[in-house]
């Protein structure tokens, strides 16, 4: 598929994985709205350099639970660069305790991020993807190697990926794919804070690959799906090196 003249909108897009995303549409060609909720310098910063390289990339901020703020995303998005392709929702946040010793204040957050975050740019994304276009959220590896402390964060992503499952079969018809990527153990800021070395060697160890993913190896997977993967709907993918 021809990604020329075609539009990527990356929440978290600032982010590790989201960072590594946006790189690797340039190279494919889209245009990217690369968003920011709270330091809008990195974003403004990948903007500069895709535009120095002869991208075209704009920088859009807001906080992804809030309709009102994602809705004026879109409409930047549109008026500058003509129209939204591809949605990839990376925007996310993680906070790990026992299930039985959780802060519920952590458990708020989570939700209104990773849950009614991915929420409120899927419901926008339904609307406005043009034909041909593609929604990519992110899930986790964790719900299925469940992982203790992991608790309330899988409860998070288990939601994203139930919410992926069925807006695929509700655009019936609209030629846009719905799909989610389920990282495992992946070498970002977000996964290595608040872990000791030898954690972080267990983890790297417990694939049969025998380290950690990267934030390039998930953007290849997110590039797939952007672009030539047509027959690929309403799935998700784990991407995690062979973590049983």
């Amino acid at each position: 598929m021809s990604t020329t003249s075609r539009t990527a909108f990356v929440t978290g897009g600032s982010g590790g994985i989201g960072s590594a995303v946006v790189e690797r549409l340039v190279a494919d060609g889209f245009a990217v709205a690369v968003h920011y909720a709270g330091n809008p310098a990195r974003a403004e910063q990948l903007v500069a350099d895709i535009r120095e390289q002869g991208g075209r990339a704009i920088a859009v901020g807001g906080d992804v639970a809030d309709e009102v703020a994602m809705a004026a995303a879109f409409d930047a998005i549109e008026a500058e660069l003509g129209g939204v392709d591809v949605v990839v929702n990376t925007a996310g946040i993680m906070l790990l305790s026992p299930i039985a010793t959780l802060d519920l204040d952590a458990l708020d957050r989570m939700h209104r991020t990773n849950i009614r975050g991915t929420f409120v740019v899927s419901q926008l994304a339904a609307n406005r993807l043009r034909a041909g276009g593609a929604l990519i959220n992110f899930s986790t590896s964790v719900t299925r190697t469940q992982f203790p402390t992991y608790g309330a964060y899988v409860a998070s992503k288990a939601a994203v990926e139930a919410m992926t499952m069925v807006l695929a079969r509700e655009l019936h018809g609209k030629d846009i794919t719905v799909n989610a990527v389920a990282p495992g153990p992946t070498a970002t800021p977000l996964f290595l804070d608040g872990k000791d070395e030898q954690t972080i060697d267990n983890l790297a160890k417990a694939a049969p690959l025998e380290r950690l993913g990267t934030p390039a190896d998930i953007a290849e997977t997110v590039a797939f799906l952007a672009g030539p993967a047509r027959w690929v709907n309403g799935q998700v993918l784990f991407v995690n090196g062979g973590l049983a």
